[in-house]
């Protein structure tokens, strides 16, 4: 992704209280046996109740393998800091979203060449047009970002990364 190559990261994010607590009741809940750690099912279970989506397959590996092997599933500790990041990561999207959309005047799912330099005037008004058409280039020439409306897209194959336009998230 463009912003993580530029240095861009996720803040660290802290829950409330309140959503720390919900956290905690849900880990409780998913907890069918009151050993003190999740199951892999569990787990499963606890992301559905906090974020409304089945983890895959993948997911659930990565997550899994994660675990220290001397138990047998994720204790609370580990389980806080898995969803804290996992809201971390969903917050981060979500501000990126939120800007994309600001810059996308026409709602048209991208940038075109002179979307992107409105935007930067705006927010780096003394910023080179040649720096601004360098990270245009190589933004839509990585393909950094996927369309939410690809196949309306005015160019001919948009996941190969269209020269004029930068595709959002």
């Amino acid at each position: 992704m463009f912003f993580s190559q530029a240095g861009a990261r996720p803040r660290m994010w802290e829950a409330s209280p309140s959503e720390y607590k919900k956290w905690v009741e849900v880990f409780k809940a998913c907890d069918e046996e009151n050993k003190g750690c999740l199951s892999r099912e569990n787990f499963k279970v606890a992301v559905v109740m906090l974020f409304g989506y089945k983890p895959s397959k993948i997911e659930a590996d990565a997550v899994m393998s994660s675990v220290d092997p001397n138990t047998s599933g994720i204790l609370l500790k580990e389980f806080l800091d898995i969803v804290r990041k996992k809201k971390e990561a969903q917050l981060y999207r979500n501000e990126i979203r939120h800007i994309f959309t600001a810059f996308d005047r026409h709602y048209r799912g991208y940038l075109t060449l002179e979307d992107f330099k409105k935007a930067f005037k705006q927010v780096a008004p003394k910023l080179s047009e040649r720096i601004i058409l360098e990270v245009f280039s190589r933004s839509s020439s990585l393909n950094q970002f996927s369309s939410l409306k690809e196949a309306s897209s005015p160019c001919a194959e948009p996941s190969r990364g269209c020269p004029q336009h930068v595709e959002h998230l």
